[in-house]
């Protein structure tokens, strides 16, 4: 079993509170060898906390350096794009957190930057890869639950004005959007992961109450390919935190209620009036393990690609999927239009820029 060198990029509290653990939680298979960030105070706890050998202010010296195999990148969003780019034209793999860039443009240079058999970079979305995700993928897949016909989508969480008076926050230019681009991103994931490709989406957003450049809610409607139409409600205003996904299908009702990360029992299945075989019924609930959605959940299906030099979950396309969506959800929102995938092209603006330098 090979033991890849793993550095983190970014010591703030996601590094902490998620990266090294499930750093930790892969055993032999990875090791947490040095660390980078700019703020040789924070980088200094960083080291203290987690016992880290080596640490950088420098990027490139640290790839020079130390020469990593995977580096988990966890800093603000507008660093994004050349950190991954750097790192990949460096020979080491990349693990994005989210959001992965601020457009579908610097999406698409981290991914020219990619080369055949790996490096790859790939994108924190671990909500699909906890147990009770990846069961209704399958009984959704396999058409046991008949066919889906509507979908709710919500992530309607609090943040008070003081967690976007942090200089990068709440601004097009370096977070990329507000909630939908940073907290419903999230879900919106799950959702594409459930149902598949999106064709049309018609979207509202607006500033309410909090005071920044981007939107403080958002709403949308969503057309499926299978036909399928979604409802999104993406909010940093509600006192009462909730993420919530909700498939109704022809045998029945999946939903997963959380706040950020679930395990089996926050899934439930109700069957369709017409459902009466109790033992299909239980066997909608019946999942061998328990795995929640987490970093540590995700990052072993990473170190699989690496042992087998192919391209990870929730890279390429599959990585762009949730980006694309809010990219049509902005467009819509400012436009006043309906979206289709078409349309997002690199001579739209928007395809450069999430606001397509439209003031809200």
């Amino acid at each position: 079993m090979r033991t890849y060198r793993v550095a983190v990029v970014g010591t703030g509290g996601i590094a902490e509170a998620a990266h090294v653990p499930a750093i930790r939680a892969a055993g032999e298979r990875a090791k947490l060898v040095t660390a980078v960030d700019a703020d040789p105070a924070r980088l200094a706890v960083f080291q203290q906390k987690t016992g880290v050998p080596v640490a950088y202010q420098s990027l490139k010296s640290m790839l020079r350096t130390e020469k990593p195999d995977l580096v988990q990148v966890c800093t603000p969003p507008a660093t994004h794009a050349d950190i991954a780019i750097t790192c990949l034209e460096a020979g080491a793999w990349v693990l994005l957190e989210k959001p992965p860039a601020l457009s579908l443009a610097e999406y698409d240079r981290i991914s020219a930057a990619e080369a055949d058999g790996g490096p790859f970079a790939s994108v924190v979305f671990q909500h699909r890869f906890g147990s009770g995700a990846r069961h209704a993928r399958n009984l959704i897949e396999s058409g046991a639950l008949g066919r889906p016909l509507v979908a709710l989508c919500h992530t309607t969480w609090f943040r008070d004005q003081s967690y976007f008076d942090v200089p990068w926050r709440g601004k097009w230019a370096t977070e990329g959007g507000g909630p939908t681009m940073g907290h419903g991103i999230h879900q919106i994931d799950l959702l594409l992961a459930l149902l598949g490709e999106w064709t049309e989406v018609r979207a509202m957003a607006a500033r309410l109450d909090r005071t920044m450049e981007t939107e403080d809610v958002s709403m949308a409607i969503v057309r499926f390919a299978s036909g399928a139409m979604a409802s999104i409600v993406n909010s940093v205003l509600s006192p009462r935190e909730e993420s919530y996904l909700r498939l109704d299908l022809t045998e029945a009702t999946v939903e997963v209620t959380h706040l950020y990360g679930y395990h089996n029992t926050d899934w439930r299945y109700t069957p369709a009036p017409h459902v009466t075989d109790e033992r299909l019924i239980r066997s909608w609930s019946a999942v061998p393990e328990d795995v929640g959605s987490s970093h540590s959940a995700q990052l072993p299906h990473l170190l699989d690609a690496m042992d087998r030099g192919q391209r990870p979950p929730l890279s390429g396309a599959e990585g762009r999927a949730a980006l694309e969506l809010i990219t049509a959800l902005y467009r819509s929102a400012f436009t006043g239009t309906p979206v289709t995938r078409e349309q997002l092209e690199p001579g739209d603006v928007f395809y450069h820029r999430m606001n397509g330098d439209v003031k809200l």
